[in-house]
């Protein structure tokens, strides 16, 4: 389940140990949650090694899918709207269709933070984007806002200084969270400004974004910043609703596995990428422990001496 870089490298292991695995990739999207995860709303990828230019996400991605598909793996271009982990075969739904497996991967990933603001919501795809890459070519010559101040949200800075007159890095604190190799091109960068000690409490605008109402966490003090275009890079949760209730998770809805494996607190059923993974969060890390949930989901399929080691659709209804 999920078909973000762990999603696809589990299925190409599995795939190749003849498991036909079945892999339930979520549907298009301006979210994260979309085929291919994370990846298809990012810049350029400089640091995945083999590729020395740097390659974009979105073809990344692409040619994950396409080598788990050369060796058999199939794919449903929809969300997993409910499953069944209490009795075996696992159950998983998508609408009306269900399907069984002895075993499930889950590499849901996670979905980008909000701000939860009326207008916010409003004015999504009117200004307001959580994805540079998308949309970053639509405010060229203007001045921008990025709102965070982990790696995200510099890298989204820096990727959009491409385009925009300005970029305003607005963060809550004096001190931002981001390596300090991201924090040094930010600070160096001329079109690059920081507001600091602030957070948004409106975006401005009828149709379109004109501003962003600030307030300064210090004084109290509020104002208004002109801007035409808002990119929120304030964070992501783990996309586990599904899971809860049949899955252990942390309070911040990361799913737990058991130390230097992949395996959940279900026999069977095993976690890989940014679903569990609240540490690293970066495509080689997630890429690798789907490469172990697909090793560990091949040996315990083996070790249960009556387990078809594949996925079998059933019929609607069941």
């Amino acid at each position: 389940m999920g078909s973000g870089p762990a999603g696809l490298t589990a299925a190409i292991y599995t795939a190749r140990a003849n498991l036909r695995p079945l892999v339930i990739e979520g549907e298009p999207s301006s979210t994260s949650d979309q085929p291919g995860g994370q990846l298809m709303l990012t810049t350029e990828v400089e640091n995945y090694p083999g590729f020395v230019e740097g390659i974009m996400g979105p073809e990344l991605m692409a040619s994950f899918r396409a080598q788990a598909a050369r060796f058999g793996a199939e794919y449903v271009t929809a969300k997993a709207t409910r499953v069944d982990f209490s009795s075996r075969p696992f159950g998983i739904w998508v609408g009306d269709e269900g399907y069984r497996a002895r075993s499930v991967i889950v590499s849901t990933g996670a979905r980008s933070l909000m701000l939860n603001l009326a207008n916010e919501q409003r004015l999504l795809g009117h200004g307001v984007s959580t994805c540079a890459t998308c949309d970053g070519f639509f405010f060229r010559g203007v001045p921008i806002a990025v709102i965070g101040g982990g790696d995200s949200a510099l890298e989204e800075a820096i990727f959009l200084t491409k385009f925009a007159s300005k970029v305003t890095v607005i963060h809550r604190r004096k001190e931002l969270r981001a390596s300090k190799i991201m924090q040094e091109r930010a600070f160096r960068h001329d079109k690059i400004e920081f507001l600091w000690d602030s957070t948004v409490i409106d975006v401005l605008g009828e149709s379109s974004v004109t501003g962003v109402r600030v307030r300064d966490v210090i004084t109290g003090e509020e104002s208004d910043l002109p801007v035409v275009g808002l990119f929120v890079a304030i964070g992501h949760v783990p996309n586990t609703d599904l899971f809860k209730g049949q899955l252990d998770m942390e309070d911040s809805g990361y799913l737990v596995t058991q130390p230097g494996s992949t395996r959940t607190n279900v026999e069977g059923v095993f976690a890989s990428g940014d679903v569990q993974d609240h540490v690293y969060r970066q495509a080689i890390t997630a890429a690798g422990s789907g490469c172990m949930a697909a090793i560990d989901a091949e040996r315990w399929l083996e070790s249960q001496l009556d387990a078809p080691a594949h996925i079998a659709q059933t019929p609607r209804n069941w």
